[in-house]
C-alpha cells in the first residue's frame, strides 16, 4: 500500500479542472453600439426562445427581420423594437435584422445577427446613428461599477468555497477520507506491454480507492511520432457493466519519446467492483488504449 498522504495528493489533483472552456458570444444584459465610431456589419446578439430583447435607437428607424412571422413577438415602434424570437428557433440558428434609420441624407443602416441560445439573451440592445450622449456614458459606467462588483463579490465567494474543498479537508468534508485513508496498490502485470497501435507503453500502473470512487494512476510512455491527449475513459467489470461517473485527468498531451501521467476515476461504492476490469482509454482522433485485469485495492 502506497503512502496515504501520496493518495491524497493523486485524489486532489484528480478533482482539479483540467481545460477551460472556450467563452461564448458575448450575451450581456445591455449592449451598445455607436454607429458614428464604427459601422455595425454582422454583430451577434444572444437571443433566446421565451426571453424578450429590446432594441432601442436614438432616431426613427425602419427595423426589417428575416422570418419575422416565426417570431413569438414583434413589437415595432418608431424608436423601439420588442421580440421574443421563434419557440423552434435552435441553438446556434441565426437570424438577420437591418436597421435604416430615418434621419440624415446618407440613410445609416446597420446589420445585426440573431443568435440562438437556451436560456440566455441579451435584454437590452442600444444602437445610437449619432454621437452618443454624456448621460449615456455615465449610464454605461455605473452599470459597469455593479457588474464588476458583483463579479468581485462572486470571486470571492467561489475563493472561499474552493479554500474549503481543497485539501485534506476538503476529503474529510466530501467523506472521500475514510479510517483507513486511501488504499493503493502498484500493479507490475500490466508493464511493459504495448496495448494499442499507437506506440504508448505502461510504465507504471497505481489503483486507489475512496470512500466513494475508485481511480486509476497510469504512466504512458509515447514512442510515436505525435502527441497523445486522452479524451475520455471507461471502465467495464466481467459481467460488462460499466461504471458510472467515469472522469479522466491529464497535465498536458504526452510528446514523442516522453512520459507523463494519466488518470482515470469513476463512481464507485465501498467493495465495488469487484475482480478484474477492463479500462478502456481513448483520444481526439480515436485512437484506443485497452488494459485488461485491472484490480483496486
Amino acid at each position: 500500500m502506497l503512502p496515504a498522504s501520496s493518495s491524497v495528493l493523486v485524489l486532489v489533483l484528480l478533482q482539479a479542472p483540467t481545460e477551460p472552456v472556450p467563452p461564448a458570444i458575448d450575451c450581456t444584459g445591455v449592449q451598445r453600439h455607436d454607429l458614428s465610431l464604427a459601422p455595425a456589419a454582422g454583430v451577434e446578439v444572444c437571443v433566446s426562445p421565451g426571453l424578450s430583447t429590446s432594441f432601442r435607437f436614438d432616431a426613427p428607424a425602419e427595423v426589417d427581420v428575416q422570418d419575422d412571422v416565426r417570431f413569438e413577438q414583434l413589437l415595432r415602434a418608431r424608436q423601439l423594437l420588442t421580440l421574443v424570437p421563434p419557440p423552434d428557433m435552435t441553438p446556434g440558428e441565426r437570424i438577420r435584422l437591418t436597421v435604416r434609420f430615418e434621419e440624415g441624407p446618407a440613410r445609416q443602416s446597420a446589420t445585426f445577427v440573431l443568435v440562438g441560445h437556451r436560456g440566455r439573451a441579451a435584454q437590452q440592445v442600444e444602437v445610437y446613428h449619432d454621437r452618443r450622449t454624456r448621460e449615456s456614458y455615465i449610464q454605461e459606467i455605473e452599470q459597469e461599477r455593479a457588474k464588476s462588483q458583483q463579479l468581485s463579490e462572486e470571486v470571492q465567494r467561489l475563493r472561499a468555497l474552493l479554500e474549503q474543498s481543497s485539501g485534506l479537508m476538503g476529503l474529510l468534508r466530501s467523506s472521500t477520507l475514510g479510517k483507513e485513508g486511501i488504499p493503493a496498490q502498484q500493479s507490475s502485470t500490466l508493464l511493459g506491454e504495448q496495448h494499442s497501435d499507437d506506440a504508448l507503453l505502461l510504465t507504471r500502473v497505481v489503483t486507489y480507492r475512496s470512500n466513494n470512487s475508485v481511480a486509476v494512476e497510469l504512466w504512458l510512455k509515447n514512442s510515436g511520432v505525435e502527441p497523445w491527449s486522452v479524451a475520455g475513459a471507461s471502465l467495464v467489470n466481467t459481467a460488462g457493466e460499466r461504471l458510472e461517473g467515469v472522469r479522466v485527468g491529464q497535465v498536458g498531451p504526452i510528446p514523442p519519446g516522453e512520459t507523463l501521467r494519466v488518470f482515470v476515476e469513476a463512481d464507485a461504492a465501498s467493495g465495488i467492483p469487484r475482480g478484474e476490469v477492463t479500462l478502456r482509454l481513448w483520444s481526439e482522433d480515436g485512437r484506443v488504449i485497452t488494459l485488461p485485469q485491472v484490480t483496486f485495492p
